[in-house]
């Protein structure tokens, strides 16, 4: 059986505002639930623009996919020219939506570019302090404390890990790779089960080997598996001008007889049985930058 967990990544002011309730539009019309995990502080998403300088193909990715289109020049400027405004505080109410809604909430940052661009540099202390912060505003809205975190990127240190089993989550969902597992990350086993995302990103693919907005869903077709297929999407892309694209792949999967599923839902059947792996930070295809790989 096909099985797929749709893993919304939500990074900015505007996919909050904007991106979300549309994707719960697209998924209450097909009769589907998703985890969506919240970047709970500022949207300082204009500072990523030194990755140009500092990444290899950063530049060429933003062309690539039209990144300035689908952000918003808005966005693009917040942390400089603009303020960084407050995504969670500024929504509470969407975040309460999507889980009133049945769908699974989690945590996916505090700051999204800093955790992105500098978690390497950080000591224990401050790894805390950030995802604490993230994990301390989740619980007040929300009234309970979050089950699950993603990192931002796919971007981990053996200090996140390890702040990770502080936290005692259910599951956390910080890498690549193709089945759940326990990591092993620079020699040592850490206990929170990590459930990888197995399909590539729009970000990765789009305006590459030929790959369209017409075609790209033959292509995520293509990547179909027996059992369990994670897929990120982004309110951003999936929740704005790629929304016609996503909801064509939803109605193709249904064709195909595949079951949807939340990431809680599908951590539930692998947590006695998942074995340890190597977990460790490396190059993708279609990303400039390293993000964390299963071995």
């Amino acid at each position: 059986m096909y099985t797929v967990a749709l893993k919304v990544d939500v990074d900015t002011y505007a996919g909050t505002r904007d991106g979300v309730p549309r994707l719960l539009e697209i998924m209450e019309a097909a009769g589907i639930k998703a985890t969506f995990y919240f970047s709970m502080g500022p949207d300082n998403s204009g500072k990523a623009i030194r990755r140009i300088f500092t990444r290899k193909g950063f530049l060429k990715k933003m062309i690539r996919t039209g990144a300035p289109s689908a952000y918003g020049l808005r966005t693009m400027l917040y942390g400089t020219l603009l303020p960084a405004p407050e995504i969670a505080a500024s929504f509470p109410e969407i975040l309460r939506e999507t889980a009133a809604r049945g769908h699974e909430t989690g945590v996916h940052c505090w700051d999204h570019v800093l955790w992105h661009d500098y978690l390497g540099r950080f000591s224990p202390e401050r790894v805390k302090e950030q995802l604490g912060r993230g994990v301390t505003l989740f619980e007040e809205i929300m009234g309970e404390r979050p089950k699950t975190t993603a990192a931002p990127g796919w971007t981990v240190s053996e200090n996140s890990l390890a702040f990770q089993d502080e936290l005692e989550l259910d599951y956390s969902s910080d890498g690549r790779g193709y089945a759940p597992f326990y990591p092993v990350f620079a020699g040592k086993r850490y206990r929170t089960l990590q459930m990888p995302s197995t399909w590539p990103t729009l970000d990765e693919i789009l305006g590459d080997g030929g790959i369209t907005a017409d075609n790209v869903n033959d292509f995520y077709l293509s990547k179909l598996t027996e059992g369990l297929n994670v897929h990120t999407v982004h309110a951003e892309m999936e929740g704005g001008v790629m929304a016609p694209s996503f909801v064509d792949l939803i109605d193709r999967l249904k064709d195909k007889g595949c079951r949807f599923v939340t990431l809680a839902e599908a951590a539930d059947t692998f947590r006695a049985t998942a074995p340890d792996a190597p977990l460790a930070m490396g190059e993708l295809p279609g990303r400039a930058g390293l993000v964390a790989i299963q071995g």
